[in-house]
Order: C-alpha cells, then sequence, then structure tokens
C-alpha cells in the first residue's frame, strides 16, 4: 500500500483522540488522527511524524497523521491503512494459493468483520487488528481497552462452531520485533477471550510489516506468545500433579486401586470424610474382599458393615451393582465409562474415577471438591448445585486432562479440593500450588466462590424415642423395607413430643409395665430433605416378655445390647440413645474393637 502525498512534520500535542497539532514548516497544524488508539508512548512532543495530504479541498483538516518515527524506526498508525495492506497481500495468495473471493467488510451475527475470504474448499472469516504498540521489541494489543475487539474475537468463536474457519490476523505496524502477545495489563478480557478462543479453533496469526514513510506492505510472520490467563485451564495439570506427588495422603484404597477396592471406596466416600471412612474399608475389605462375596452377602450383615456410614442406599446398591457385575460381565468390573454408568447407583462421578484410577482412562470425575477448586480458580459464578454446570465442568475439564496420567489427575483435584481448597473456613492459598493463575485468589474474592443455589426447606418432624430395657434386655424393632433407612434397626418412638404420662399409658397398651422412666436430653438429626427432632425416655421394666399383647409391640424384639456389635444394623440418627445401651457405633466401635 502506497500514500500519494507525504509530507514531515513535529508532533506538539493531541487535544483529543482524532485531532493533533504539528508544526509544519514553521507554522502550528492542525491534522486528523488516523488511529483512534492512545499511542501514548508514541506520540510524544518533538517527535517526528509523516502526514498524508488530503485531496479534499472541503475537509476542515488538510492532513492525516500516519506514521511516526521511533528509535529511527517509522511505525505506521494509520488504523485504515491495514485492511487495505491485507486485501493486497490475500489477493498476491501467499496465503491462499487457491483463493477465489475476497469480500470486505462483511457481517456475521451481531459483528461485522474485516474480511470474507472463500477458497474451493473453506469459508473463512478474517478479522484483523493493527498493533502499534512496543516494548523492548514485544509488541501488544490493544493499546486501550476495547469491547468492540472482544466482541469481534467471541463472534469468531461463534463462526468456527458455525462451521466456518476463522482467524484473526494481527498486522504489526513496524518490523524487527519478537513476538506479539495480548496485552491483558490493559484488557485482561480480551487477552481472555483470545486465548479462549484459540483453544476453540480460532486461528491467531501475526506478521510485521516493512514500512516507509509513503508505504506499508506485510513483511514476515511473527510468532504468537499467549498468556498465561487466570483461570486457563491449561495450565492446570503440570503444577496440580507435582503438588500431588509431593503432598498426596497415604490412603488404602490408593495404595491398591483395584476396580473393586476404587469403587467401594468412592461409594463410601460420598457424604463421609476420609477418616472416618477408612476403619469402614478395611473391615468391608475383610469380610466382602470381592464383588463375588458382595453379590452373595445376607442384607443385615451388609447393612451392619456399614452401620455409622449413613445413606444406606449407597450400600443396597452397590450390591446391586455387584450382582449386575457377576450376571452381565463375568464378575469382572467394566473398563468403559458407558458401561459403568450401567450399574446401579454409579454416576458420571464414580464412573469417571473407575475408569480413570483403575483403568487409566480420559474421564474426569467431578464431584463438589473438583466444582469448588474449578469455580474459585476461574471465578465462575455458575452455581455448582446446578446439574448441567457439572455436565458442563465435566466436558470441559476432559480437555485438559493428561493422558499419561488421568487417575492421579482426578486423585489430585480432589486431594486439593479436600485439603487447601477446603469446603468451610478460609481456603489455605499460600499452600496452593494453583494461586498463580486462580482468578478468585488474584481479586481477593476467594470466599465469593462456589456459588450455590438456595436449598429447599427440610421437612421437620417431632419424635418421642423409647429406650425401654430390663436387667439384660432392651426394645428395638425392625423399620419397612422401603423408604429412609430401609430394612434396619431402631428403637420404638412416638411421633410429635409426648409427655411421661403418655409414654406409661401407651407402654400399658402394649403389655409393658414401667417401673421407672426418666426423661433424656433432646437430640437432632438431619438427612438431606427432613430433619429429625426428638426427644427421649429411659425406661425401666420389671421384665420383658416376647409377648405380642399389643399392635406395636407385636412387632418388638427383644435383644441383649451386645448383640447389636454383629447383628441388628442401627443408624446413627439414634447416636444420642444407643449410649444409653452401651452400644457403640461409627468410629467407637472400630476403637472398642482394636482394645
Amino acid at each position: 500500500m502506497k500514500y500519494q502525498h507525504i509530507v514531515q512534520g513535529e508532533f506538539i500535542d493531541r487535544p483529543n483522540r482524532f485531532i493533533a497539532h504539528v508544526a509544519l514548516d514553521g507554522m502550528k497544524e492542525r491534522v486528523h488522527v488516523k488511529n483512534t488508539g492512545r499511542c501514548k508512548e508514541l506520540l510524544l512532543p518533538g517527535t517526528k511524524v509523516y502526514l498524508e495530504k488530503s485531496d479534499n479541498p472541503e475537509r476542515s483538516t488538510v492532513y492525516d497523521l500516519v506514521a511516526v518515527e521511533k528509535n529511527g524506526q517509522i511505525i505506521n498508525i494509520d488504523s485504515q491503512a491495514t485492511n487495505k495492506v491485507v486485501e493486497e497481500w490475500l489477493w498476491t495468495k501467499a496465503f491462499f494459493p487457491n483463493l477465489v473471493c475476497v469480500r470486505p467488510e462483511t457481517t456475521y451475527g451481531n459483528s461485522r468483520f474485516d474480511f470474507y475470504v472463500e477458497t474451493p474448499e473453506e469459508k473463512i472469516f478474517i478479522e484483523v487488528k493493527g498493533v502499534t504498540l512496543e516494548r523492548d521489541g514485544v509488541v501488544l494489543f490493544p493499546d486501550a481497552p476495547s469491547e468492540r475487539a472482544v466482541k469481534h474475537v467471541l463472534e469468531l468463536t461463534e463462526a468456527k462452531k458455525a462451521g466456518y474457519r476463522t482467524m484473526i490476523l494481527f498486522v504489526i505496524q513496524m518490523k524487527g520485533v519478537k513476538y506479539f502477545t495480548p496485552n491483558k495489563e490493559m484488557q485482561r478480557d480480551f487477552a481472555e477471550a483470545l486465548c479462549n478462543a484459540e483453544k476453540q479453533g480460532v486461528e491467531l496469526y501475526a506478521y510485521d510489516c516493512n514500512v516507509t514513510q509513503d508505504s506499508l506492505a506485510i513483511r514476515q510472520q511473527v510468532q504468537v506468545k499467549l498468556p498465561k490467563i487466570p483461570g486457563d485451564l491449561r495450565e492446570l495439570a503440570l503444577p496440580l500433579l507435582n503438588w500431588y506427588d509431593a503432598n498426596r495422603r497415604i490412603l488404602p484404597w490408593r495404595e491398591i486401586p483395584t476396580p473393586y477396592r476404587v469403587w467401594v471406596s468412592e461409594i463410601m466416600l460420598q457424604q463421609t470424610r476420609v477418616e472416618a471412612v477408612k476403619p469402614y474399608f478395611e473391615r468391608f475389605m475383610a469380610e466382602l474382599p470381592d464383588i463375588a462375596s458382595l453379590a452373595a452377602a445376607e442384607e443385615e450383615k451388609l447393612l451392619k458393615l456399614w452401620e455409622g456410614l449413613g445413606y444406606y442406599n449407597r450400600v443396597r446398591n452397590l450390591q446391586k451393582a455387584a450382582i449386575q457385575v457377576m450376571e452381565d460381565y463375568g464378575g469382572i468390573m467394566p473398563s468403559k465409562y458407558e458401561e459403568l454408568l450401567k450399574l446401579k447407583g454409579i454416576g458420571s462421578y464414580t464412573a469417571g474415577a473407575i475408569s480413570s484410577i483403575a483403568y487409566g482412562r480420559v474421564r474426569p470425575a467431578v464431584d463438589g471438591n473438583v466444582l469448588r477448586v474449578l469455580s474459585r480458580i476461574r471465578a465462575d459464578k455458575r452455581p455448582i448445585t446446578d446439574s448441567k454446570v457439572k455436565t458442563a465442568v465435566e466436558q470441559e475439564l476432559t480437555e485438559f486432562m493428561p493422558l499419561e496420567r488421568p487417575g492421579d489427575f482426578n486423585q489430585a483435584m480432589m486431594e486439593i479440593g479436600a485439603c487447601v481448597c477446603v469446603p468451610n473456613g478460609v481456603p489455605h492459598c499460600d499452600a496452593c500450588p494453583l494461586n498463580f493463575f486462580c482468578k478468585s485468589h488474584i481479586d481477593g474474592e476467594e470466599l465469593a466462590y462456589p456459588v450455590k443455589q438456595d436449598k429447599t426447606s427440610r421437612t421437620v418432624e417431632k419424635k418421642t424415642i423409647l429406650v425401654i430395657q430390663d436387667e439384660g434386655k432392651a426394645v428395638i424393632r425392625k423399620r419397612a423395607d422401603k423408604g429412609l433407612l430401609a430394612g434396619m434397626y431402631e428403637f420404638p418412638w412416638l411421633s410429635g413430643y409426648r409427655t411421661a404420662e403418655d409414654v406409661v399409658e401407651y407402654l400399658e397398651k402394649n403389655g409393658i409395665k414401667t417401673l421407672k422412666i426418666t426423661k433424656l436430653k433432646d437430640a437432632k438429626h438431619i438427612f438431606s430433605h427432613r430433619e429429625w427432632h426428638m426427644q427421649g425416655y429411659l425406661v425401666k421394666v420389671d421384665e420383658l416378655e416376647e409377648k405380642g399383647v399389643g399392635e406395636d409391640s407385636a412387632h418388638w424384639l427383644y435383644i441383649f445390647p451386645e448383640e447389636t456389635k454383629e447383628r441388628y444394623p442401627i443408624p446413627t440418627a439414634y447416636a444420642a440413645y444407643t449410649k444409653y445401651l452401651k452400644i457403640r457405633q461409627g468410629k467407637d466401635r472400630f476403637t472398642d474393637e482394636e482394645t
């Protein structure tokens, strides 16, 4: 591209972005600036500038400022020149040898791209950005915030998804530079949009130019270096795995990661802390060491092994899935993610954990820990309790999982969420290997994430619990085979809060004569969708006889409390009352066995 009438002047000042004052032949000339960007580093008082004289006699300004000298090099700052020089260059067919069409200024969506190009095989959109900002040989764009530039990048990404080839061409209006990079200090949104666009397949190119006083021409390609953008998942794997290698906890299921052990541990760890799971896991493995033994176990034994872990449908589904594996897969746990999803009680998280940890397949395991970590890293305002968000995160994370260590990657994500980026209280950001690109940490807003949807209120149920005992035995009963805590054992109870007189009368109707009744401390147990608010009575009786004299007592069992050590699984919802019979549950039970 060549200018026709170029004169040289000396820059004085710039009262606004469209106008500059230039000393020309000893006179102060008001000229038009053909670059509405900042150009602050270039347009310094006394700097040599080059002006093009207009052919239009009606204009209020006779000259356009098109170039400036910096350190002996001429830099073109004519923002209209870049499209002209690119169009000339495209028609040389240096980039598209089989070019058939170049159409400037073409509308797509809500944007107007600089060029629409066709070859026999492709339809292409090109957006051109002129680059004039240079620091120590590195050129940057933009030199001032531009929402329009961000919009163009986003629209190109959408066009790429629609099947077009899309590219951004950074025309560096000077020569001899080191490389191009987006100016994230000036506009982080643009840098992030550019990095995301490149990830989505938008092509990024930079070319410098031969520049003279009166010409501009594409010269040669320049390297594009994308910065490390806060929240960019491409930066995740290496520091995370290095941290995991140095800091991972020694856990029994990690040291022998067979499919069965991984599966059982992941089901146990749902809704339960790691330290609480350890003794349960070891006892479960000792009693039911493989899929076949799990499939054949009696339900009461299964529930007893699970007693204290809660959410008892987990272990029921575990057994149902074991039966499926025995019947449909010959007793061998399937390795494919899609096959794992067919098993009862296995969702995307557990299937991802088994397939990645036990079989080395690239599948994410996204739970609450992972969602929390990623929401903070990316300052992601999407609510993590939304299932659609979880699905989207699984898809996004798959792209960045390391092919050689997918299982370790998933475990590292879980580990950092459990130990560093903790759910309650302040996260330990100083110890986090990801703090250098965590957006919420950089912004000092860690506790603003993750965003959660408002929880629905729980149903409150009031109960009066009866701990009935004689000198040796106590009363329990079995719950229904369906519904909450199905098949477990519990104390008799009455709905609502009852007086001691109400309890004595109730027991008399069921053939039980009270010797002494003592009010116990109130207790509360919270389930996912309901709460039990409980008051209790310790009822001493003369002798418990197995007589079904009442409508309720016909279903009561009269047991010695020590029998619950091996039989009669009692849920921890009743933990406040089992202690009166010296029944140990949860970790207390395992401690008792060890001593």
